[in-house]
Order: C-alpha cells, then structure tokens, then sequence
C-alpha cells in the first residue's frame, strides 16, 4: 500500500507537468480516494492536517503586494533599485540573499522573510530578464542561510531536540554550516545557469534606456502620498512581523484593507492579485502527503535507513529521505521527527552530533524552492509576465536538481569530514 501511495503522487507530478492542470486539484483527489476508500478516513479526519496558516500567509502577503503593485510601488522601489546600481544590476539577487540571511537570522520564519522580500525580487527579474528561478534560489536560499542561528526559532528547535536527546550540539556550528552549504548551492545554481544559457532572458513589455542601457518602464511611476503610505505600511509590516513575531499573513490582510481604503476609484477587483491557484497547489498538496505520513510511509523510510547498519551510509540515507519528504510537507515538523532518530545512530558511532544534525537540518531546509512548499509558492505567486506560465515546471525542474544533489552535499561537507 505504501508503494502504491508514493506511485499516486509520482503520477500526479507526471499530470501537471504534461497538462495544465493544477496539482493541487490532484492532491484533493487522492486525498479523498485514499482517504475515505483506502484509510477508511471520515472527512474531519482527512482535512486535520488542512495548513489554514499557509493559506493565511499566501492570501494576506499576495493581497498587499498586489496593491502596492497597482499603486506603482513596487514599480517604483524596483526601477529606482536599477538606475541606483547603474551597471552593477548582476549584485542585486546577492543583495536579496544577504537579507533574507539577515532577516532569518534575527529570528524571522524564513516564509515570513521570503514574503517579505519576493514580491520586489520578482518585479525585479522582469524588469531586468534575470532568471525568475534563480532569483527565487537565491531568496530561499538566503533565508535557509540564516534560519539556524543562535537567537533563531529553528536553530533554537535543533539545539532543543539535541538537548532532549543527549546530543551535544555547537549552536555556531550549526549556524555557520548552514550558511556555508545554502551559500554554496547558490553559487552554484548561478555558475549552473549561466553556463546552460539560463540566467537571463529577453525583458518584456519595457524599453531600453539608449543612455543606460538598462531596461525601464515606459510610465515610470513617481513618488507619491501612495506610495508613501505603502512603503510606512510595508516597514510596519517588517517591524511587526520580524520585531513582534506577529503572523506575516493577517498583517498583510490588515494593512492591504487600510491600503485598499486608498484605491476606492479603481474599477478593477482589489482581490484579484490574491494567487488563488497557488493557494490550491500547497493546500492540496500538502494534504496528501499528510496522509502519506498517517499511513507510515515516512516512518517505513527511516527504518529502513536504520537497517543499512553503517553510521556514514545511514547519516546520507537519511539526508535524502528528509529532503525529499521537505519538498512536499512541513520542514518544521520534519526536522522534529528526523532529529530524534539520528540519536541511536550517533550514540553507536563516533560521527559528530552537530555535523549530522545540520546535515539534517539543511537536508529539510535547502528543498524549499519545490513549487509546493510555502517559500516556493511564494515565488510561483509573485512571479511575473511570461514567465508566469512556466514557473511552475521550471521550479520542479530545478527542485528535482536540488534534491538530487543537496542532501549529498550537505553531507559530504559535513558528515565524513566532522568539520564541525
């Protein structure tokens, strides 16, 4: 039955990426099938693992950012973050890297920390024709890079669950270990694209400027009190969201309201930037693999990690099935029920506790560019123009390359030579 449920949600990636329908749509399908007809399952039970907070998320940011897009706001941050690097636009998506490390670090949820910074990265990527996906890896990226620092909500559940366990666990290790890799896997996502031909495309819809070279806007927006009050309630949505831990989701909801106060003479539906689509893809998704979880698929995987006998090899093992079941769920919640298991392994060897656990740790993390985690679906929902239409395969694409090579990166940097 296990291998039978992994199949389905093998086939349901097949679907989508050979038809355009949504795979959320599928993701509710199976869920109900296997559900109700396999698991025997009453409906409250299918939906107990419903992620009411990512639709919270995705509908409040999406909601604002539409607005601060209608406005000219985010045209306007952008075209003046072109024409102020001059011919250094190629440094911008490491500047949104280095933020999203910045934001994490200082104890920011990184969906809440790539919400916050996406919506401008992706008005920027049309605007210049750099590569949505590699923009969208490097904001993750960058967000993974600083979330286990000493002062951060995951690195503060590593060193819990190490704690819990008898493990001795080098908080700064930690942290720099998953600075390094996450830093490491951007370089060479860009070094990868750009020898592919993929790191920029044509612009569209935009002139190009004869005495800069850069593209622009034909109606470049001014300031204006719009977009002043915008960018005031874009800072108290950062200083709640980052200083207060206040849930990035209603805050947008909230501040897009008193936003939408301000546009009352527009004839187009305010609502109508909320990414609806996206907000099918994750549910549904993750509603599936909920129920892959409840029929012990996950649990099946680590026991027989444990069964491969030496330490090293089981280490990498479980590096791969925790990164491939993050692609799909909760990194939180997987990193949760992963640490604990490498207890018994490490106890039987002499492999270091941090160099496994960040391992680990970066295993569950790095995946989040997968198109049906929050921080990729963020991206998909804020992504722009053309691109629109192939973001989604392109992100499972190169999801399916980080997959691939992540975890073994991780650990061969840090498992074999226990560097930290």
């Amino acid at each position: 039955m296990e291998i039978a449920l992994l199949a389905i949600l093998v086939i349901m990636f097949v679907i989508a990426t050979k038809w355009p329908i949504n795979i959320g749509l599928l993701g509710y399908v199976g869920a109900f099938i296997v559900g109700a007809f396999v698991l025997g399952m009453s409906d409250s039970e299918i939906l107990e693992e419903f992620p009411a907070s990512i639709v919270v998320t995705i509908i409040g940011v999406t909601f604002f950012f539409s607005l601060a897009q209608k406005n000219g706001t985010i045209d306007y941050l952008v075209n003046s973050l072109i024409h102020r690097m001059g011919s250094k636009t190629s440094l911008v998506p490491w500047i949104f890297f280095f933020m999203g490390a910045a934001l994490t670090a200082m104890g920011t949820f990184s969906p809440a920390a790539v919400a916050l910074l996406v919506p401008a990265a992706m008005a920027f990527s049309a605007r210049t024709g750099f590569s949505p996906v590699a923009m969208g890896a490097l904001i993750i990226n960058g967000a993974h890079a600083g979330a286990f620092s000493p002062i951060s909500v995951s690195g503060n559940i590593v060193m819990d669950i190490g704690a819990k366990n008898g493990l001795d666990v080098n908080n700064m290790g930690l942290f720099i270990s998953s600075f390094v890799v996450n830093l490491f896997i951007s370089v060479l996502t860009i070094v990868a694209m750009k020898v592919l031909g993929k790191l920029h495309v044509k612009p569209e819809e935009h002139v190009l400027d004869a005495t800069t070279g850069l593209t622009t806007v034909p109606n470049l927006h001014k300031l204006n009190w719009r977009i002043v009050l915008t960018l005031i309630l874009t800072a108290v949505m950062v200083v709640l969201a980052v200083g207060f831990r206040l849930n990035i989701g209603f805050l947008g909801i909230v501040l897009g309201v008193i936003l939408a106060f301000t546009m009352l003479n527009k004839t187009e539906n305010l609502t109508s930037g909320i990414s609806w689509n996206t907000i099918l893809l994750v549910t549904g998704m993750m509603l599936y693999i909920s129920l892959l979880t409840k029929a012990g698929v996950t649990d099946s995987l680590s026991h027989a990690a444990m069964g491969l006998g030496v330490p090293i090899v089981v280490a990498l093992f479980l590096c791969y099935v925790i990164g491939i079941s993050s692609a799909f769920a909760s990194s939180t919640a997987l990193i949760t029920a992963f640490v604990p298991m490498a207890a018994p392994l490490l106890e039987g060897s002499n492999l270091s506790p941090t160099a496994v656990l960040a391992a680990l740790a970066i295993s569950a993390t790095i995946v989040d560019v997968s198109p049906v985690s929050t921080n990729g679906a963020l991206v998909i929902a804020s992504t722009q123009g053309r691109a629109k239409k192939t973001i989604w395969k392109d992100l499972v694409v190169y999801a399916g390359f980080v997959i691939l090579i992540a975890p073994l990166i991780a650990w061969a940097i840090l498992v074999p030579t226990g560097i930290m």
